[in-house]
């Protein structure tokens, strides 16, 4: 093989490399967010019931209210909060 032969096949690779990265780029985006969502919720949810237990407001782990706060986040549990007292 001559050094021509392997320059363009080092190309093609970095090209080929390029083109799976940006089409993985949208699912990594995705998978993130939904990771941070999930830690903000739990942490938020964990922080309501131990300290809004002073006051009286707190939400019971069900799965439901997992996947809500895992979901959604910070807005998810407010969303139960709201869910919680006006029904």
């Amino acid at each position: 093989m001559s050094c021509f032969e392997s320059a363009v096949l080092i190309i093609v690779g970095l090209c080929l490399l390029g083109l799976f990265f940006k089409i993985i780029k949208i699912p990594l985006r995705l998978a993130f967010k939904l990771a941070v969502n999930t830690v903000s919720g739990f942490v938020t949810l964990f922080i309501l019931n131990f300290i809004g237990g002073f006051v009286g407001l707190s939400l019971a782990l069900t799965p439901i209210n997992a996947v809500v706060a895992g979901v959604f986040g910070l807005p998810g549990i407010v969303l139960l909060l709201i869910l919680k007292y006006f029904f």
